[in-house]
C-alpha cells in the first residue's frame, strides 16, 4: 500500500514545439520587433506597407501564446 502512495506523479506528455510557451513567445517579440523596424526603416515602401500587418501579428500570437501552458 505504500508503495502507491510513495509513487511519482506521471510524466506529462511533451508538448510539441508550437504549443509551448517559451519558445513562441520569443517568436511574437520578434515579430513585433521586426514590424517596428520595418515601420521606422525610410527606404522600401514595401516594407513600410507590411509593418502594420507584422505588428497585429506579433501582437495577436503574443496574446494567444501567453495563454498556453509552460
Amino acid at each position: 500500500m505504500s508503495h502507491l502512495i510513495e509513487t511519482s506523479s506521471p510524466a506529462r506528455p511533451k508538448r510539441p514545439f508550437f504549443l509551448r510557451r517559451g519558445p513562441m513567445e520569443t517568436i511574437a517579440t520578434v515579430l513585433i520587433g521586426l514590424g517596428f523596424l520595418m515601420l521606422f526603416q525610410p527606404f522600401l515602401l514595401v516594407l513600410y506597407t507590411y509593418s502594420l500587418v507584422t505588428l497585429l501579428a506579433g501582437t495577436v500570437m503574443f496574446i494567444i501564446v501567453s495563454k498556453f501552458p509552460e
